[in-house]
């Protein structure tokens, strides 16, 4: 079942980068483009619209996994902390209290731990493969513009590391199936509804902790 989401996920990416090259915008049938359901609610999105025949477009944001929790740490609120092993970010919120949500964490052989910072946050961001991300998967585009089909999701934090961007992102997802699971280049992957309330809580600069 995960290479046959895999698969499809690498479909629908082609599809998007060919409709690009051939217009200059991803469009769906009856007219729809991609760039019309970029509100943070994608129920108006109509049933029929697809990219192709069989690749439908999103219209939720999927569900929440965020709890209220009692977490014993000495960092300061606002910081984030993330616990790839059991798979959770904690989000620091005062004395011994933390936000916790569940994520996707890098698959084997892309984990990493650290402290950074965040860098940079965007919205609805745009999806540009790196380079060694392609040369392992050459199907990959160069570009993926914003949408409820860009990888990314919904929202993006960006995460430096002494000012310089790391290539590592916490973003939202189109597939809640993916969270709880190794799944990433190293990224940590949130349903796009629990993105959209952690990016509003996160400040330029916060510290995050990877361990």
């Amino acid at each position: 079942m995960a290479v046959a989401r895999l698969c499809r996920f690498a479909g629908t990416i082609a599809v998007l980068a060919v409709m690009i090259a051939a217009s200059g915008e991803a469009r769906a049938e009856g007219g729809l483009t991609v760039y019309s359901v970029l509100g943070d609610n994608l129920s108006p999105v109509p049933e029929s619209a697809t990219v192709q025949p069989g690749y439908s477009i999103p219209r939720t944001l999927g569900p929440s996994f965020r709890d209220e929790v009692a977490f014993e740490t000495k960092e300061r609120p606002g910081t984030v902390i993330v616990d790839t092993q059991t798979k959770n970010l904690y989000y620091v919120t005062g004395a011994n209290r933390a936000l916790r949500y569940r994520i996707g964490v890098g698959r084997e052989g892309f984990g990493w731990t650290g402290t950074v910072n965040v860098g940079r946050k965007a919205k609805w961001p745009d999806w540009r493969p790196p380079a060694e991300m392609r040369k392992r998967d050459p199907s990959l585009p160069e570009y993926v513009p914003p949408g409820p089909l860009n990888p990314l999701g919904a929202r993006a934090i960006y995460l430096y590391k002494n000012g310089a961007d790391t290539l590592y992102r916490i973003h939202g997802t189109s597939d809640p199936s993916t969270i709880g699971g190794n799944v990433s280049s190293g990224c940590f992957r949130m349903t796009n509804t629990d993105v959209l309330d952690l990016y509003q809580r996160m400040s330029l600069g916060a510290r995050v902790i990877v361990r």
